[in-house]
């Protein structure tokens, strides 16, 4: 997807991912969003489309209030910090789980703790193809977890990809572009697997003439 998915290594190792499902290409880099995070600088998010602007606001409003991090050291180990939506060691820096759905087919579920978030994107699927499609784009991306700061390899059971956000990336990054990277990525993704149905459908019709032709 042109929504830039790359790591978010340094800018000496900047891996590019190049995905050909359905033909588009994964070239421009998630470096080129997240280390706009970093700089501050870079385009203004495209417009979105006017069907998902009530979903991705609210979205957005969420994920505003509960990436307000701050560093916390561990209750249970000496000298440790870790995230703690994932030790889930101690329930009193926890905070209620965020629902954010359009319908049962797509929805956000925004996991807050007091030093890191969760973000677990399910991505639409409106027939068997896109599952398909959905499972393999996913896949690809999460195969390559370790080249991305805030990929998480293995997403939420009942979604599609998750993303984990401690207080070091807010530290380190903009606030406001991390959410902004996470807008885009909802916007595009599914114009991503359009066109990879879109092209797909494209060749399997081709195919299909080619191997009719000698029965004409």
């Amino acid at each position: 997807m042109r929504a830039r998915l790359v790591a978010l290594g340094s800018s000496s190792h900047q891996p590019r991912l190049t995905s050909h499902f359905g033909g588009t290409s994964l070239g421009r880099s998630f470096n080129d969003d997240l280390r706009t995070a970093y700089l501050g600088r870079g385009e203004e998010p495209q417009r979105m489309s006017q069907s998902l602007r009530p979903y991705l606001q609210c979205v957005r409003s969420s994920l505003t209030a509960a990436l307000s991090l701050s560093n916390f050291a561990s209750q249970v180990s000496e000298r440790h910090n870790v995230p703690e939506i994932e030790a889930a060691s101690s329930p009193e820096v926890l905070l209620n789980p965020l629902t954010v759905s359009r319908n049962d087919n797509e929805k956000v579920l925004i996991e807050p703790s007091i030093n890191s978030v969760r973000i677990s994107i399910k991505i639409k699927q409106a027939d068997e193809i896109e599952h398909i499609l959905v499972h393999k784009f996913t896949r690809f991306l999460t195969q390559r977890a370790e080249a991305f700061f805030i990929l998480r390899r293995k997403p939420i059971k009942g979604y599609d990809i998750s993303f984990l956000i401690t207080n070091y990336h807010t530290e380190e990054m903009l606030k406001h572009k991390l959410v902004d990277f996470i807008i885009q990525f909802m916007e595009e993704v599914d114009k991503e697997i359009s066109e990879m149905k879109l092209f797909l459908n494209a060749r399997a019709r081709f195919v299909a003439e080619s191997f009719l032709t000698p029965f004409d």
